[in-house]
Formats: C-alpha cells, sequence, structure tokens
C-alpha cells in the first residue's frame, strides 16, 4: 500500500471583486500567480494550482462544485488579495465538501513608506479583505486554518505543509477500507465502538472477515515466493542462526513468510489500506503474525491489534502525513512504567506489532515464545526506537462523538540490553511530566492502543481532528490539570448538543 501524493492537488483561490476595474483585478491575478509559483518551487509535498481570481458569486459556486468533483483536488486555499465582499462567497462555500485554509497574508512584505498611495492601499488591503472572508467563515461555523504571514516566510510554509498534510490524510481516509480478522478481543471495551457512526464521520469502511477466509490465501503461497521473501530477510535483517537455512526455527520462518504473503495479497486483492487481528482468533494459522504485520505497516498500512480498528485507521492516516517526513510511525501500546523518582519513564511495546520504521538500528530477526495465544512461536523483528520528539495519538468513541486525544512525548535512548524481552519497544517520557501527562490522559479516557510517532506533530493531528470536525484534546509542557478537567466539562456540554 504505497502512499503517492503525486496525484494530489491544492487549488490556490484568489478573492477580489469587480468594483477596482481590470488593471487591478490584472495585478490581483499576477501577484497570485507569483505566490502559487513560490509555492510549487518549494518543498511542499503535493502540486499547489493556480486558480482564477473569483470576483462574483456565480464564479464562487461552480468553482467549489467543480473541487468537489475533482479527485484529485484535497483541498483549498484561500486569500483575499483585495475587499471581496463576502456574501458573494456564501453559496459556494455551503456547497464544498473540500477542506480549505484561510491564508492571511499580502503580496508587499512591507509599508513602502515613501512611495505609499491610495491605490496602492486599495491593491493591498488583505487586512481588510481577510476580516470579512474570516467573518462569513465564522458566521457559517465552517472549520478551517488560519495561517498568518508572509507567504515567503518559513513558518507560513511550514504550517501549510503541515495542513497539507492533515488533508492529504482525510482525502485517503475517505473511501478507505479496514479489514478485521477476527473480533475485538473479549470484554475490552475501549477498542469497540460505532463503525457505522465513525464512518459517516471519517469516511472508512470497516469490514470483519474470518479468519479462514485469510488461513485460504495463505495456503495458496507458492514455496518459490516463500523462499525469495526469506532471502529479502536474510539480506534487510540480522537473523538469528536458528532461523538460517539448517537451523532449528527455520519451518516457523517458513510459516512466518508464508502468512506475510498471504495477508499482503488479501489486502492488495481487496484494496484495504488498514487491518486488524486478534490473538483469540487464529483459526488455521500456525502462528500470530508478527513480522508480517510489522512489514506492512512498514509499507503504509494502518494497524490495530486485538480487532482494534479505530487505531488501525488513525496509524492509516498518520502513515499518509507522514510520508516524505523523518522518522516513523506505528502501532503502539503503553506497556509498563518505569517510576523511578526524577526519571520516569513508560516502555511503550506490544507482542509483536510495532512498525521497523521507528528503529534505530537494523532489527533482529527471531522466533520467540509468545506465552499467549496458544500457538506455535512466531517471527518478530526486535529493535528500540529512534529517540527524538515523538507523539501519542488515541481516538476513542465517547457515544455521542469521537474524540482524539494527543499526548507530547521525548522519546529517549535504551542503554539497557533487554536480553529476555524480544519484542519491538520505545522508551518515552511524557511531557511535561509522567504523572501529569498520565492522569490527563486517564481523565480523557485515552486508550491504551496509540498511533505513535516521530515524524507526525500535534499541528498534523490537530488540523486533522479539525477538518474531520471532531473533539481533539492537547496533553503538553502547557498543561494544567485543573484546567484540563475543565476543558473536559465545557466539551461536554458542547457535545451535548453537537454530537456524531
Amino acid at each position: 500500500m504505497i502512499i503517492d501524493f503525486n496525484n494530489y492537488k491544492i487549488w490556490f483561490v484568489t478573492g477580489s471583486q469587480d468594483l477596482y476595474g481590470k488593471d487591478v483585478l490584472m495585478s490581483v491575478e499576477n501577484n497570485a500567480k507569483i505566490v502559487v509559483n513560490y509555492f510549487s518551487d518549494s518543498e511542499l509535498p503535493v502540486e499547489i494550482v493556480f486558480k482564477p481570481v473569483m470576483t462574483n458569486p456565480e464564479g464562487i459556486r461552480e468553482l467549489c462544485l467543480e473541487a468537489n468533483k475533482d479527485q484529485r483536488c484535497i483541498g483549498l486555499i484561500f486569500w483575499m488579495h483585495t475587499f471581496s465582499p463576502a456574501k458573494m462567497w456564501i453559496s459556494g462555500l455551503k456547497f464544498l465538501q473540500k477542506p480549505f485554509v484561510h491564508l492571511h497574508t499580502q503580496f508587499n512584505r512591507d509599508i513602502p513608506w515613501a512611495e505609499i498611495d491610495m491605490d496602492f492601499m486599495n491593491l493591498n488591503q488583505s487586512a481588510h479583505g481577510d476580516r470579512e472572508f474570516g467573518f462569513i467563515v465564522a458566521r457559517m461555523r465552517l472549520n478551517r486554518k488560519v495561517i498568518v504571514g508572509h507567504w515567503q516566510d518559513q513558518e507560513v510554509l511550514k504550517k501549510l505543509d503541515t495542513w497539507i498534510r492533515a488533508a492529504a490524510a482525510w482525502h485517503d481516509s475517505q473511501g478507505a477500507k479496514i479489514a478485521r480478522f477476527g473480533d475485538n478481543m473479549r470484554e475490552v471495551a475501549v477498542t469497540e465502538g460505532d463503525k457505522v457512526g465513525s464512518q459517516i464521520k471519517l469516511g472508512y469502511s470497516v469490514n470483519g472477515y474470518g479468519v479462514g477466509v485469510l488461513a485460504e490465501h495463505i495456503k495458496e503461497v507458492d514455496d518459490s515466493s516463500i523462499e525469495r521473501l526469506i532471502r529479502e530477510y536474510e539480506e534487510k535483517y540480522l537473523v538469528e542462526d536458528d532461523l538460517l537455512e539448517k537451523g532449528k526455527k527455520r519451518k516457523s520462518l517458513y510459516e512466518a513468510a508464508r502468512i506475510e504473503l498471504g495477508l499482503r495479497n488479501f489486502l492488495e486483492e481487496g484494496n484495504f489500506k488498514g487491518f486488524t487481528t486478534s490473538f483469540e482468533d487464529l483459526y488455521g494459522l500456525p502462528q500470530l503474525p508478527g513480522i508480517a504485520v510489522q512489514r506492512l505497516m512498514n509499507n503504509g498500512y494502518g494497524f490495530g491489534a486485538e480487532g482494534d480498528w479505530k487505531t488501525a485507521a488513525l496509524v492509516r492516516a498518520m502513515k499518509v502525513m507522514a510520508f516524505g517526513l523523518k522518522g516513523g510511525t506505528s502501532f503502539m501500546e503503553a506497556y509498563t512504567y518505569h517510576l523511578e523518582p526524577g526519571d520516569m519513564k513508560v516502555m511503550g511495546a506490544h507482542m509483536l506489532e510495532i512498525c521497523e520504521s521507528i528503529a534505530s538500528k537494523r532489527p533482529v530477526l527471531v522466533v520467540k515464545s509468545l506465552s499467549i495465544g496458544g500457538k506455535e512461536d512466531p517471527a518478530r523483528l526486535v529493535f528500540s526506537a529512534s529517540s527524538g520528539e515523538g507523539i501519542n495519538s488515541s481516538i476513542i468513541d465517547m457515544g455521542n462523538r469521537l474524540r482524539m486525544i494527543v499526548s507530547k512525548v521525548d522519546v529517549v535512548k535504551i542503554d539497557e540490553k533487554l536480553p529476555k524481552l524480544p519484542v519491538a519497544r520505545a522508551i518515552w517520557k511524557p511531557v511535561p511530566d509522567l504523572k501529569t501527562a498520565i492522569t490527563a490522559w486517564i481523565l480523557a479516557g485515552g486508550a491504551h492502543h496509540t498511533g505513535f510517532s516521530l515524524a507526525v506533530t500535534a499541528e498534523h493531528m490537530e488540523d486533522f481532528a479539525e477538518i474531520a470536525n471532531i473533539e481533539f484534546l492537547l496533553i503538553d509542557k502547557d498543561i494544567k490539570i485543573h484546567d484540563f478537567k475543565k476543558e473536559l466539562r465545557w466539551n461536554e456540554a458542547y457535545y451535548k448538543n453537537n454530537s456524531f
């Protein structure tokens, strides 16, 4: 499931009005084209496309309807170069189904103090026009990101890059398919949820498939394909001796490769973007998929363990946002704590399924006992995560709405060897500290499964939540538990009348 931004486009739309005459409108158009060309020459992840200057309600409405129909258009940038009376934007915005960002900039960076006259003022009055546009968007209660600053500023480009990635993830979610092999882990609450409500809200569908159907795909894999894949394993990873050609656990590796190929074939044939498994339902499989899940995530698939479809879809969205960025993104679980005073940390891991994209070094391929699931010992990649600034993100179903929680973390280097822990893992210090961050996470109902990333930021996630129109809670250095409790209460009151 390769992620490709090449076919995505963002439309750049400039607002004005006919009052100023042809010469001013020509200047507006030329300036807008210069901005678009600058954006195109920057490192923004998708192509920015110039659209004609909008001066009347009919043209705006037609443009918005055209954007809805264009499958390559993932969002729009709106900028009012001059004053643009906002009532003429109502009809178009009313029908617009694509996300948009309001870029509040102006063509000139500085005021030309000695030459400025009324002609200059009339042409360069984004300070005037964008306030008018901002009002009508607020009046219509439309979600959008507002970016303020000169269009050549690196901070503006960075914020625009972040929003574009969130828009790409939203676009990718529309019509996406998540496959569930088996059901949720029995008696677990947080991985359950309203699949129909989530499809209405977020655009992806979730459907179940018998593990026996997957087992049939696995049986159809031919031996030559397995041998080729094992050679790829041996070239890419450090393979323990007992998995080599005459090793005593070679057969287990052989079955793991068969599972990967069968699972990959199933997902590709069905055009799925994410999937879940459950160790409680492994009918027809000799072992729980380990390395298969790790490698499929590295290829861009979303994944959730124990039937956690919300996290599978979340990880896929984060994979899209992270495309081309440094750092990795993975399914994750908060597993255990190190509660040494002054050095409190969280160990994140899972039984098997952590994506190799976050690895600090070349992973080691092993087959070890799992002690859960009642199947043969599974193959998995073992490594420690890279260090750096990261996030954990969770989406939970609150009954009347979806809630996204994002917690900033500092991922730290693991100095200990951990010789008896054959799983991939990450160690992080929550921001601002473990006690405060975990208190807030638990108060908010955050799940034990998360999307974990060293590439995606809290701003990416907030932009995505804004586009999706779902609740967003941030745990960062500025959090105060007293105020966070108030935020939870205020949100509860708000969403009582603004539900799913």
